[in-house]
């Protein structure tokens, strides 16, 4: 199958001159492949919100791949994204660094080795500013500021006071750890941070009331349905269908399509 026009000048805009083995091994389903990820895709994504541009739709489809357990792909779009589609060191570190809350330190660690390998042969020098906003003293209070911007005033209190005894610790973790430690980070604005929380979810499968909370969190940090289904989009030809539609159900749930 050819590839189009379109499609083919996306792959070369984001991917310059280097040819997938692939393309020669299996030219029927790079061809339409292509077709869709890099023009068809492409084209619906912008006509539902056109603010999800280059460098967004990397990060999403990072973030994405990665909680799939795509390394080999993520190792090319991660390249590619660093070189041509203005995606930042900085960036590309804090996908990873925010997964390790999200698919934990067992998937997030080979992604957190390719990164600095990508980083080292662009001449980048490690480590990187430090991005923290909190300390040990501050994470819990800084957590709780963070988690209440997403989940909603009053949530945070809600849910440390209904939580079992012998379980009050995992909501500390949730407020100082995966929101004081990581989510607070800077680097990335916290509506950025969501979409990138959503496209993990909707990636990893399995995490159905996960998604519906952060489909909540996304809005009340000023995404809206048309941008997380723009999201949606351009991740369906890397995460396949299943959990689209998993992750479909949680935006229609959560905030419903409007009604002629």
């Amino acid at each position: 199958m050819t590839i189009n026009d379109t499609a083919k000048a996306y792959h070369d805009q984001l991917f310059g001159d280097l040819v997938s083995t692939l393309a020669r091994t299996d030219p029927e389903l790079i061809g339409y492949f292509d077709n869709f990820a890099f023009a068809e895709v492409l084209a619906d994504a912008a006509e539902l919100d056109d603010s999800i541009d280059l460098h967004t739709r990397l990060l999403v489809q990072l973030a994405a791949v990665l909680a799939a357990g795509g390394l080999a792909e993520f190792k090319v779009l991660a390249a590619a994204g660093q070189a041509n589609a203005g995606v930042t060191p900085v960036e590309l570190k804090e996908v990873v660094y925010q997964a390790v809350a999200y698919v934990g330190m067992a998937r997030a660690y080979d992604y957190l080795h390719a990164v600095n390998d990508i980083l080292t042969a662009a001449g980048v020098e490690l480590p990187l500013p430090g991005k923290a906003t909190s300390t040990p003293e501050s994470r819990q209070f800084r957590g709780h500021v963070v988690q209440e911007q997403i989940v909603g005033t009053g949530r945070v209190d809600q849910m440390h006071a209904a939580a079992a005894s012998d379980t009050k610790h995992f909501q500390r973790y949730l407020t100082g750890n995966c929101f004081g430690d990581t989510v607070a980070r800077g680097g990335l604005d916290l509506p950025t941070r969501e979409l990138i929380t959503f496209s993990m979810l909707a990636a990893i499968g399995g995490a159905d009331a996960q998604i519906r909370g952060h489909v909540s969190g996304n809005l009340n940090v000023g995404n809206t349905r048309a941008r997380l289904l723009a999201v949606l989009t351009v991740l369906v030809p890397f995460i396949g269908y299943p959990r689209t539609l998993n992750a479909l159900a949680a935006i229609n749930d959560i905030t419903p399509p409007a009604t002629d």
